[in-house]
């Protein structure tokens, strides 16, 4: 790799991780081509990217991105994962992912200006989709209105009930 190469990459890698919701380590050493791919394709379904960089411009970008804490995670081989949609896609598909593959060792990451330990990353995998977040919130959100329209619905159904008993008492 040359240096307009190298320096092309780092503008690649920096603009990945401003666009990115979530950004996830993994050591990968030991895993097969074909393992690799299936994870590639995996994380694609989720609308997530996973790659290998050099360690060095990794670094360069951390720096200029005020994200130096990271770097204690690339003294070996790291693969990163990002997400521009839903961070807990790209968790969900990598603690998965990492239960049926021992070799792939989850490291850390990061999510809106935090850093994420592996404890963090398993909770962010066990949150529901982002959908299903949706709809309990809009659920929650209409359920005062729900409520008052079947209290003001009631308020007539029990007035014609009401004359429907006073009609047979006298028939």
């Amino acid at each position: 790799m040359n240096r307009t190469e190298k320096e092309q990459e780092v503008v690649k890698l920096s603009d990945r991780f401003k666009k990115a919701k979530a950004i996830i380590f993994a050591g990968y050493r030991g895993l097969k081509v074909s393992e690799i791919t299936e994870l590639r394709s995996k994380l694609k379904k989720s609308a997530s990217v996973m790659k290998v960089v050099k360690n060095r411009l990794v670094k360069r970008v951390l720096n200029q991105e005020g994200m130096k804490d990271l770097e204690k995670y690339f003294h070996e081989p790291i693969a990163i994962a990002t997400s521009e949609s839903d961070p807990a896609a790209v968790a969900k598909v990598l603690v998965e992912f990492a239960k049926d593959h021992e070799r792939l060792k989850l490291k850390g990451g990061y999510l809106d200006g935090k850093m994420l330990d592996i404890k963090m990353i398993d909770t962010l995998a066990k949150l529901p989709s982002r959908e299903v977040l949706l709809s309990r919130a809009m659920a929650s959100m209409l359920s005062p209105a729900t409520n008052l329209a079947c209290v003001l619905n009631a308020l007539p159904q029990k007035l014609v009930r009401a004359i429907n008993a006073i009609k047979e008492k006298k028939a």
